[in-house]
């Protein structure tokens, strides 16, 4: 749970340094890039779920 506070505290911060230097937003301002993150996350997840599934059936 560190790691999360952590994580949004620096992302927080990150967001307002840009704000304050006018420069773009680091992050994708909509909701559909923002699930595509999500998307890419939870891909990243199941493969770490079936891999084992598939290096047995590679043996």
């Amino acid at each position: 749970m560190k790691i999360v506070i952590l994580a949004t505290l620096t992302g927080f911060l990150v967001g307002f340094l840009f704000a304050l230097l006018k420069l773009p937003i680091p992050a994708p301002p909509a909701l559909p890039g923002i699930m595509g993150i999500v998307g890419i996350y939870l891909g990243f997840k199941a493969f770490e779920m079936i891999a084992p599934w598939f290096q047995e059936l590679m043996k």
